[in-house]
């Protein structure tokens, strides 16, 4: 982004002026007050991942593994054992990490191997060091590179039919950019060094075909599943093929930064800051988008907590990276005001539901999980909480505790 002037004073000002310190332990001890009260009510037999609280209800729609957002409830329960230590976490993250199991052994059936078995299994091996999640792991890489196409150089999103992509020929959504943290895993732990090859060629040619000239994303790239050759860029989940659908941009800032982080590719990071600062430029005054930054309803449409929690803690990865002290100081800044929002009675479930959060929109065109509350908000937005903990502790967010 060329900073502006007024956003440059923003940041000298936030130095100079009294501001009342946001209390990241007051939220995380919120969280698991929620996931307690969650963990109460679970059924004892699956299908029992909490997956959605819909708008006006306040009891958990729950899942089975196989469902995409499989992994995000026992992520969050190793980020409550990672914040409390409390081995009762561990052992309840445990039961249920260990239901997705055969997810890394079945036939792949999408690309969202990664958001599913990284999640859960991967926090657990990276709070545990249990060999056991080391193995599993491994064999949920091998999995979902199966869906690599050597001759695109992605990974196929939905190996199946799925309305205005044309199958067979070969698709890829922005969402399989978070995916790749199993592959980049994998290769540096044990697997197949090609894992790495194929994670930088999914990055390196979604970067290449998915964003037009102003650095915002289509949701999804029809490719030709022999040649390779660019068909169309299309959304699936946004208002429109040629508007910037929140979360499909969020999962861009999250993926890139990321993507960075493993490779130290400087083009990754030049990226990562190119598609975050669109995403910032056109956000509302509070920092939550609405679900489509182009909705025709604006500013009535449904917001988006979930993007707005998956953008705060990539930003806060993302500032650290950052060599401009001034833009790193933007992202860190705009993390924090993210987080002190969500944080607010607005966006909090507190009394209303057990989730964290409100107001989150899953698949507004199919009117599905509209400003509703969704494990994955829950997820990113208790992992960026942590990351910000850690940070104010002047420690790496990749640190365990």
């Amino acid at each position: 982004m060329n900073v502006t002037r007024v956003s440059i004073l923003a940041i000298l000002l936030l130095a100079f002026v009294p501001r009342e310190a946001f209390n990241v332990k007051a939220q995380l001890d919120y969280c698991v007050g929620q996931v307690t009260r969650t963990a109460a009510f679970i059924p004892a037999a699956p299908p029992n991942l909490p997956r959605n609280i819909l708008n006006g209800k306040t009891a958990w729609n729950y899942v089975g593994y196989k469902d995409w957002t499989s992994g995000f409830w026992p992520g969050t329960l190793w980020y409550v054992y990672e914040y409390t230590k409390d081995p009762k976490w561990k052992a309840k993250a445990d039961l249920f990490t260990r239901e997705l199991t055969p997810l890394a052994y079945q036939k792949a059936i999408d690309h969202d191997l990664g958001f599913q078995m990284y999640c859960s299994f991967g926090n657990g091996l990276r709070l545990t060091h249990n060999p056991a999640y080391k193995k599993i792991l491994l064999a949920a890489a091998d999995t979902l590179a199966t869906l690599f196409n050597p001759n695109v150089g992605t990974i196929l999103s939905w190996p199946r039919p799925v309305p205005n992509m044309e199958w067979p020929q070969h698709n890829t959504i922005m969402d399989n950019m978070i995916n790749l943290e199993l592959l980049f895993w994998a290769s540096k732990n044990g697997g197949d060094k090609r894992l790495y090859d194929i994670a930088v060629s999914h990055a390196t040619t979604t970067m290449n075909n998915h964003f037009r000239p102003d650095h915002t994303s289509y949701h999804a790239v029809v490719y030709d599943r022999k040649t390779g050759k660019k068909v169309k860029g299309v959304t699936h989940q946004g208002y429109a093929d040629n508007s910037m659908w929140a979360r499909g941009q969020s999962w861009a800032i999250y993926g890139f930064t990321m993507t960075y982080r493993e490779t130290k590719d400087p083009k990754f990071l030049d990226f990562a800051q190119k598609v975050s600062d669109v995403y910032l430029e056109r956000l509302p005054a509070d920092l939550i988008p609405y679900w489509d930054f182009s909705a025709p309803d604006i500013p009535n449409a449904p917001k988006d907590a979930s993007a707005a929690a998956v953008t705060a803690s990539a930003l806060l990865e993302l500032s650290v990276f950052v060599k401009d002290k001034t833009k790193a100081a933007l992202y860190r800044a705009k993390a924090e005001q993210m987080l002190e929002t969500l944080s607010s009675a607005n966006y909090q479930s507190r009394q209303l539901n057990n989730a964290f959060l409100l107001h989150s929109t899953g698949h507004k065109p199919n009117n599905s999980e509209v400003d509703a509350s969704i494990n994955y908000a829950d997820y990113y937005y208790i992992e960026a909480l942590l990351r910000l903990k850690k940070l104010q502790a002047g420690k790496s967010i990749q640190s365990i505790r």
